[in-house]
């Protein structure tokens, strides 16, 4: 934001010069320095110390600023900055002058910011990466040529160059969309703080359903696959995984290569997410199936995170369920039973590592009254029938 620093392999603020790469003589600008201003929007034309002074703040809170920003700290007069520089500056620094936070509050902000936008930076632009090479290798089959680099796991310089073209021609388009969704779900955010607080108000509870959806054998598949292969694997079961979890109100976590951690206000949603992510991958013929494990109960939220018993128990139910099914904890099980829509079968007691004992029960849709009774020599009768069914879950606004 500030403080000047020396382009880093991901993050490049300002013009370099390197050796010639032409028949020409003499320093010439790296393709990368051709998108610099056009993305930041602004002339690289100020210094360190005239960003610093334009926002009355000393080189050191500059620093701090910059740094918070996940930007490496190098003193240099070089003209490494823009008036957005000085402007965000400014206004942070005014934010914590007027004592609407203080310092390090401010600070942890800035990083929390800085956290969120390096991922979406590298997300978006591997999407793009992504369709410009798909594009050019189908151009080159049309052409009869061989395409190379099928295991690819950097982009050519041609699609690198192609890529950095069209962001630079989406980044004005794509800015109000940014923002637009960062107050869409600072609004959601509050909503479910407030219920939290005032939950009788807001007809809601603080307990959360948790949910872990995880791909069985993805171990055997990356030996297996090529990387771009398992690129794109990865890539469609996250977007069909947010796709099921926000039709049904639910509040995506995290995405961790072969498992996705989601959470809802109630019950009844979080076994819809659970049962339709079930079926979804069980009928794509790309995905390997998924098992889910599912618990309920108080939950710790930090820095966009949730932790605590209830997540691990979800998870260790989740390391233990079958391919194809769905396990959830006992007091998940007695909020569905009570509602329609939903079959409950009592599973033996397991002892989870790091969480104790649990007894689980494997979770259904209800089928017809005809075909729910259970034959004595199946597992279902050996193992404590619970028969239940609860709602069909409604969607919610707010997870």
């Amino acid at each position: 934001m500030t403080e000047p620093g020396t382009p880093g392999p991901e993050h490049t603020p300002g013009p370099t010069t390197g050796p010639t790469t032409g028949p020409t003589s003499g320093p010439t600008r790296r393709p990368s320095d051709d998108y610099t201003e056009q993305l930041l929007g602004r002339p690289l034309e100020l210094r360190r110390r005239d960003v610093s002074r334009g926002a009355e703040v000393s080189l050191l809170s500059a620093r701090k600023f910059w740094h918070a920003l996940g930007f490496p700290v190098v003193d240099t007069d070089d003209e490494l900055f823009t008036e957005a520089d000085q402007n965000a500056l400014t206004a942070v620094a005014d934010i914590v002058r007027e004592g609407l936070l203080d310092e390090p509050t401010a600070l942890a902000m800035t990083r929390a910011f800085a956290r969120s936008a390096d991922r979406l930076a590298g997300w978006q632009s591997q999407l793009i990466a992504e369709a410009v090479e798909a594009h050019m290798t189908a151009a080159l089959g049309e052409e009869g040529e061989a395409a190379e680099g099928e295991t690819r796991s950097v982009p050519s310089i041609e699609t690198a160059t192609e890529t950095a073209r069209r962001l630079s021609a989406l980044t004005d388009r794509l800015e109000p969309l940014l923002v637009y969704a960062w107050r869409r779900h600072l609004s959601a955010t509050v909503s479910r703080m407030l219920a939290d607080a005032d939950p009788e108000s807001y007809g809601m509870t603080k307990m959360r359903s948790v949910g872990f959806a995880d791909l069985v054998n993805f171990t055997a598949l990356v030996r297996r696959m090529s990387e771009r292969d398992l690129a794109r694997l990865v890539s469609r079961f996250e977007a069909l995984s947010a796709d099921v979890i926000t039709a049904h109100g639910g509040r995506l976590i995290k995405t961790v290569g072969d498992e996705v951690l989601f959470t809802t206000m109630g019950a009844a949603p979080a076994a819809a997410i659970a049962l339709d992510l079930v079926e979804a991958m069980a009928q794509d013929d790309v995905l390997p199936d998924v098992r889910c494990g599912m618990a309920r109960g108080p939950i710790i939220s930090r820095l966009g995170d949730v932790f605590g018993t209830t997540v691990n128990r979800a998870s260790r139910l989740t390391a233990v369920a079958q391919a194809g099914t769905v396990l959830v904890d006992a007091t998940m099980a007695r909020e569905l039973a009570s509602l329609s829509g939903f079959e409950l079968t009592g599973q033996r007691r397991r002892i989870l590592r790091g969480v104790g004992p649990v007894t689980p029960s494997l979770l259904r849709r209800a089928t017809s009254p005809a075909r729910r009774s259970t034959s004595p020599t199946t597992p279902e009768a050996t193992t404590g029938s619970i028969r239940t069914r609860g709602s069909d879950p409604e969607p919610h606004s707010h997870p």
